[in-house]
């Protein structure tokens, strides 16, 4: 980059306060749409608010996805694969939903409205829990040595009508709380979005202190005290965590729907690939569409042209002699042809991404069957099995801040990058260390089956004399990796989404988790009827101590490992998104300095494009 090529002096590049009353720069507007004061809004301030309600709403969620099993197959006599099936269609639909509720966000309500009502179904979905495993109507007969009834059809009707308006619920609110809390920053403020970096890090850890809350206590209530006060207490938590986000509303940023750019990514999309197709016969030039004025509007990004991936699609933007702005099939522009390529590289990355989401629906599910079948004594007190998915979020709240604040300082100084490392590189040691939790899994696995087989135990009911610590490993491996997949997953489709698009891009982590579930559904369904019928004994059976838990594990070792080859792939491939502001004729912050956009075009090999992420490391250092 060349000094000459930049339009402000060094002191702009240093000057990061802004002036008392100085708006926001990236359009950020009040609930009323009014221009919002930088200095009184947003940033950390209005995050605090948002961090407290997802404590309290993770606390609620795994009050009920942590156990749930445990639930199932105790208190409505469900079998272990039916069980297994019906908590991960559940969370399945948890993750799913999302999709309705980002597209309403982004195209019609704005992130705010579709959460206020999305949270009172929410809410909703938690009082209905409470009431069917408190009212005796609702919920199965039990005596007092823990053998219950078979539910009854209007019981079990009931109970899965609460899961399900849960699950509705939180269709609007987990696409939308994150992106919101990440508006809080304005991406034109130099400092604000350094501090934006560490954003997800710390929405992360907010997510699993809420969840740690849930293991280490809701999980020991609705056992040991019983299953109405251990759902109750999350209702009022998620009720109270309402209450605090209403609080912040005054220091709340809120971005305008761009409903032109929200309303129709399919619109966008089928507009490229017309245009391509129709210009398949040509020949790419040098020079391509980008309509200055029109695309740049209210500080609106343009996308710089990318070479490689998709490359069919530029034939959309190529400029002819006879096209014109006002023709009724004038070209597309850059800008729309780059977001139609971050789309179709998003859903390829997702793709890859789907094996890795199949790891955590162990956890609540497999996991927390092996752990009811080991010995969980500590002194006096028995440790419920569900209880070690703690240790997930205990080493990633110790992991988190050790990234955040030592491991990226260290790789940002040595890779020039302001995240320390990529994001796919974060992705894929997070891939690495998932297909590690799987090797693990299946060595304590291993080891189980031997001191079985040692101790001649095969009854349905009795403990195996192996420490449930002995799956310590997994769950810590898992914490520990989540703070590269998760958090990079969500960073990394935050980050790549369109503008205008970044509620309907997290989805593709929503739904990644959502389909990681259902996948898993279908492969324990799969697996379960295929060895019944091979073997004449599932490996997946009622009586884990007369099953092989451990050729399940080494199947999804298989296909963890190979997911991962095709991941390295796909990351090697990926072109990320680059931006250039353009404002009226003024140039922007420091990270989004280039030279204008002259009379409308955009040339492919254009020595003037400048790419966010090197401005970035550039300021960084």
């Amino acid at each position: 980059l060349q000094p000459s090529r930049f339009r402000h002096t060094t002191k702009n590049f240093t000057s990061l306060a802004r002036p008392p009353m100085e708006f926001t720069k990236d359009g950020s507007v009040d609930l009323r749409g009014q221009p919002i004061i930088a200095s009184r809004t947003g940033r950390w301030k209005a995050c605090s608010f948002l961090l407290g309600y997802e404590a309290f709403e993770r606390m609620a969620f795994y009050g009920v996805a942590s156990n749930l099993v445990v639930y199932l197959t105790t208190q409505m006599r469900q079998e272990t694969v039916s069980s297994v099936r019906s908590v991960n269609n559940w969370t399945g639909a948890v993750w799913m939903t999302p999709i309705a509720g980002a597209y309403v966000a982004d195209a019609f309500l704005g992130r705010f409205w579709t959460f206020t009502g999305a949270s009172l179904i929410y809410l909703v979905g938690m009082v209905m829990i409470s009431l069917a495993v408190s009212l005796k109507p609702l919920h199965p007969h039990c005596t007092a040595d823990g053998d219950c009834a078979p539910a009854t059809r209007r019981q079990v009707a009931f109970f899965y009508a609460a899961l399900y308006t849960m699950a509705v619920g939180a269709g609007g609110t987990k696409p939308n709380v994150s992106t919101f809390g990440a508006d809080q920053f304005d991406d034109l403020d130099v400092r604000e979005r350094e501090i934006k970096a560490s954003f997800f890090n710390w929405w992360t850890f907010s997510t699993f202190t809420g969840g740690l809350v849930a293991m280490l206590v809701l999980v020991y209530v609705q056992e040991e005290v019983g299953w109405g006060v251990g759902y109750a207490i999350p209702t009022v938590g998620l009720a109270l965590s309402l209450v605090l986000f209403y609080v912040g509303m005054p220091f709340y940023r809120h971005k305008p729907v761009r409903r032109s750019t929200a309303a129709g990514p399919a619109r966008l999309i089928g507009r490229v690939l017309r245009a391509a197709y129709a210009n398949r016969g040509c020949q790419l030039t040098g020079e391509l569409n980008e309509h200055g004025t029109a695309a740049a509007v209210d500080g609106k990004r343009l996308l710089l042209h990318t070479r490689g991936n998709f490359r069919f699609l530029d034939k959309a933007a190529m400029v002819s002699d006879t096209d014109s702005e006002t023709a009724s099939h004038a070209p597309c522009t850059v800008t729309e042809v780059e977001e139609v390529k971050l789309i179709a590289g998003m859903i390829v990355v997702w793709l890859v991404t789907l094996v890795p989401c199949m790891i955590p629906a162990q956890v609540n599910t497999l996991f927390v069957k092996q752990g009811t079948t080991l010995d969980r004594s500590l002194g006096a007190v028995r440790i419920p099995a569900a209880s070690l998915g703690s240790f997930i979020t205990i080493s990633m709240l110790i992991s988190i801040p050790i990234y955040d604040r030592v491991l990226v300082p260290l790789l940002r100084r040595r890779t020039g990058d302001p995240r320390g490392i990529t994001l796919l590189q974060r992705l894929g040691v997070g891939c690495l260390l998932q297909a590690l939790v799987v090797a693990c899994a299946c060595l304590v696995e291993v080891r189980r089956m031997r001191v079985i087989r040692e101790r001649s135990i095969h009854g349905p009911h009795d403990t195996v004399p192996m420490s449930v610590f002995w799956m310590l490993p997994q769950y810590v491996l898992l914490g520990i990796g989540d703070v590269f997949n998760t958090i990079g997953v969500l960073e990394f489709f935050y980050d790549q989404s369109p503008e205008g698009m970044q509620s309907l891009g997290t989805t593709f982590y929503t739904s990644g988790l959502g389909v990681g579930n259902f996948l898993n559904s279908l492969l324990v369904t799969l697996v379960d009827r295929t060895t019944r019928a091979s073997v004449g004994k599932s490996w997946i059976g009622d009586n884990l101590n007369d099953s092989h838990l451990d050729y399940y594990y080494v199947f999804l070792l298989v296909l963890s490992v190979a997911n991962m080859a095709l991941f390295v792939w796909v990351a090697m491939r990926y072109k990320y998104k680059k931006e250039f502001l353009e404002d009226n004729g003024t140039m922007g912050t420091p990270e989004a300095e280039t030279e204008m956009v002259a009379d409308g075009k955009v040339t492919a090999d254009s020595p003037l494009v400048v790419e966010r992420d090197k401005v970035e490391a550039m300021h960084v250092a």
